[in-house]
């Protein structure tokens, strides 16, 4: 037997390269669009409903929350999430309100509204999280009635 009884007889034409890259190109573009799709049904990329409205009010607002002085960190320990939200003299701050939405940075389907309560240095929720990429969104009040509004990072700790 030689070398020419063991070829098959099947040769690579054109049209099977077209095929080739057609299809190749066809599961790129596929994937592609599948992506970007769940992407977009995913994130609903508003912040707030009228972002003319809010305009209107940011400088003062901002002046406003500014001049409270506060500094404001969360971290998740075990099964609890802590806010500590501390004043320009690093004394913890308590709050006449609190809202505060744990979600993920991508998604909106994971968050939930923990129940933060003051302990006497920082607002603390019971709530266990999967691992990912995590932030609050707070909504505060001062005692003096000043808002305070953040997104803040949530520090997980292994």
């Amino acid at each position: 037997m030689g070398m020419q009884d063991q070829v098959s007889g099947a040769k690579l034409t054109g049209w099977h390269v077209l095929a080739i890259f057609g299809g190749a190109f066809g599961v790129i573009i596929a994937v592609n669009l599948a992506l970007a799709w769940n992407a977009v049904r995913t994130f609903p990329g508003l912040e707030v409903k009228n972002s003319y409205v809010a305009s209107q009010t940011f400088d003062t607002r901002r002046t406003s929350q500014q001049a409270l002085g506060w500094t404001v960190r969360a971290d998740a320990e075990g099964d609890r999430v802590i806010l500590a939200i501390t004043d320009a003299d690093g004394q913890p701050v308590q709050l006449s309100a609190l809202e505060a939405t744990l979600g993920r940075a991508t998604q909106v389907k994971d968050d939930r509204t923990p129940d933060f309560r003051f302990d006497g240095t920082a607002y603390v929720a019971s709530e266990a999280l999967p691992g990912g990429n995590w932030n609050i969104r707070m909504k505060a009040t001062a005692l003096d009635g000043t808002e305070f509004t953040q997104r803040v990072i949530l520090h997980v700790k292994g």
